[in-house]
């Protein structure tokens, strides 16, 4: 047994499909379906259940699941703290951070709250920083939250504390007097939308659907990236929901103007999120620094907030 095979386990459970559970392993998909079939004979069981509509697991795959994730991320920490020991890797803060922290909250928050400290910085989609957490291969993450939208964090096993709040605010190309080049109003709306890895567009649509908002809209574009959303809404492809932290420049120099007002605005956190057994002695200092109560440190980091249309 390897612990590749484990690994290709759990990305076939997570996708339900053995082409894109391949690509994701970077495997072709013949080599992928031979470790599946030699996982499942070292087992002695099917783990899966394959049909016409796609991969399911069977249910010994299912109690299979819950023991091998906890496994696989705890072999992962192991080798980890190993290197702690006997390197400087101690020394280093691991941070998995989603791209659109990358570029704005993260490099003022980590000098902040740990300015003398070699930092190795994994940035990455919502869904691929969950996976290097459970991994073992961060020792945090920093990314956006949102109650409405629970993730694969949300166990015993991970402690999470607001560090900041943004906005998702919706963006558009000024026309010529200034004025948004679409409102909500608007008939047919181009959306430039998030693509279903990114955990922005998971916050969006939760929230959206707990205040029983329907804007009329037609998708003309995805993508994981808010960045490249950002870009799009700038060279006036359409309207897109983009942090507040990310926008503020391109807001402020008049490339995007705002298409809706406050109610079409999702409040979200920016959210620190370790795992709950110990760690290096810098990790443990960055997490007391960032759990600090906000009264003394000037209360959690919010953006300015833009003049609404």
């Amino acid at each position: 047994m390897q612990l590749d095979w484990l690994e290709d386990f759990l990305a076939l459970a997570e996708e339900r499909n053995f082409s894109r559970a391949a690509q994701r392993r970077n495997i072709t998909q013949p080599a992928f379906g031979r470790r599946i079939r030699s996982l499942e004979q070292w087992v002695g069981a099917a783990l899966f259940t394959r049909t016409t509509a796609g991969t399911t697991l069977s249910p010994a795959g299912e109690m299979f699941q819950g023991y091998i994730q906890v496994s696989v991320r705890d072999l992962y920490r192991a080798r980890t703290a190993a290197l702690e020991v006997v390197d400087q890797a101690a020394s280093v803060l691991t941070v998995a951070a989603t791209h659109a922290l990358s570029f704005t909250f993260f490099p003022h928050w980590i000098v902040k709250h740990a300015p003398h400290e070699p930092i190795n910085l994994k940035s990455d989609s919502m869904q691929a920083c969950e996976r290097i957490m459970q991994r073992g291969e961060a020792s945090f993450l920093l990314s956006h939250h949102h109650p409405l939208l629970p993730t694969s964090l949300d166990t015993p096993d991970f402690l999470r504390v607001a560090v900041g709040e943004d906005l998702l605010v919706p963006l558009c190309q000024p026309d010529e007097t200034g004025a948004p080049r679409w409102t909500l109003d608007s008939p047919e709306v181009p959306y430039l939308a998030y693509s279903s890895e990114s955990g922005l567009g998971g916050i969006l649509k939760a929230d959206w659907e707990a205040r029983r908002l329907a804007p009329r809209l037609e998708m003309v574009l995805q993508s994981r990236l808010a960045a490249a959303l950002l870009s799009m809404a700038i060279d006036g492809r359409g309207v897109a929901w983009v942090p507040l932290s990310l926008a503020q420049s391109a807001l402020g120099s008049g490339k995007v103007v705002l298409a809706a007002d406050d109610m079409y605005s999702t409040k979200i956190a920016i959210a620190l999120v370790r795992p709950a057994i110990s760690l290096s002695k810098v990790s443990e200092a960055l997490w007391a620094s960032a759990c600090e109560p906000a009264s003394s440190k000037g209360g959690l980091h919010r953006p300015p907030l833009p003049h609404h249309p």
